[in-house]
């Protein structure tokens, strides 16, 4: 028999002296029924979640997916929580490949199918009230050809499309063109439910850093629904500013934003403490950007221990905010 769900009673929010929001995410709570997880953050005192959608939450392939989505969507309500829509399960759509198929795969058919899921997340996040829907790039595809005729007009000759080899900077030109291409209907259903797509630079992907961000919304022509997801731990491990200046940097775009630890040149989301980054200057530079909406803690590797790091995590967060000095908050200078 299936326990009875976790049943919490809405209760007033702490106000805080500071004006950002904490969350955690659901794929570090794996292991947890989504309604208990749901339960445990509020009565932990976030508030939100990072609500990634997979099978064993909230599954976006599900036939009753509409459903499933009105009571998660009350649920949040009941509890008082904010909530962005995450993308980023490992298996969502292929058991065999993480994170598979991409926004750049060389089958046209593949790449539609990522298409649907970042649309059907585009639907539940309207459904859900959600602040953003995150996504990512996709890593480029190594030493293939385009399967899409058209693709062959990035190629500097179009006779190379019998030759096997194809250079860097050609197979790296495709894939930026696929992505724009993939991408715009993602936007289009964006623009249309009023919820921001916020793209998340991630370490080997195609769209790696915030330059990487800045090369697709020219591409793109600077759609306003194209927003940026900022995680500071990738800050931390490539980007060449320091996290606080990457958000300061960041900030006209800044639709979602998650944290946690990190050290340079590695790219492991790690509990807070156990990497490198000073915490205060980052959250000083998030406020003062005037940014409302979640910050959400990310450790997708600690779901054997979700709970736990979730307890830890707020208060250190808490702690690193009252630590911004006074008058700092709000200030944009």
């Amino acid at each position: 028999m299936t326990p009875a769900p976790h049943r919490t009673s809405p209760r007033p929010r702490a106000t805080n002296t500071h004006p950002l929001r904490f969350g955690y995410g659901t794929n570090g709570l794996a292991d947890l029924r989504l309604d208990d997880a749901l339960g445990l953050l509020a009565d932990l005192g976030y508030d939100g979640v990072g609500l990634t959608l997979d099978h064993m939450h909230l599954d976006p392939l599900a036939p009753d997916v509409a459903a499933r989505t009105r009571k998660v969507a009350r649920r949040l309500d009941t509890l008082g929580l904010g909530v962005t829509v995450e993308t980023g399960a490992r298996y969502v759509l292929d058991p065999r490949r993480k994170h598979g198929p991409s926004l750049l795969d060389p089958d046209p058919a593949d790449r539609f199918r990522r298409v649907d899921l970042l649309i059907r997340a585009v639907r539940i996040a309207a459904d859900l009230g959600a602040h953003a829907v995150h996504c990512f790039s996709g890593v480029l595809p190594a030493g293939v050809l385009p399967a899409n005729p058209a693709d062959t007009a990035n190629l500097a000759n179009p006779a190379d499309t019998a030759n096997p080899t194809v250079t860097a900077d050609t197979a790296e030109d495709t894939a930026w063109k696929r992505l724009a291409e993939a991408l715009t209907p993602v936007l289009d259903a964006a623009t249309h439910a009023g919820i921001p797509l916020a793209v998340e630079p991630e370490p080997g992907h195609l769209l790696a850093t915030l330059a990487d961000f800045h090369h697709l919304r020219r591409i793109l022509g600077d759609p306003p629904a194209l927003g940026l997801t900022l995680d500071i731990g990738h800050c931390q491990c490539l980007e060449p500013l320091p996290p606080a200046d990457c958000v300061r940097a960041a900030a006209p775009w800044l639709r979602h934003v998650q944290i946690e630890d990190m050290r340079r040149g590695h790219h492991e989301h790690l509990p807070f403490g156990d990497g490198e980054i000073d915490f205060p200057p980052v959250l000083e530079a998030l406020a003062a950007t005037g940014y409302q909406a979640l910050t959400v803690v990310e450790l997708p590797r600690h779901s054997h221990a979700g709970p736990h790091f979730a307890a830890q995590s707020l208060p250190f967060l808490h702690r690193a905010a009252r630590a911004i000095p006074a008058g700092a908050e709000g200030s944009t200078s």
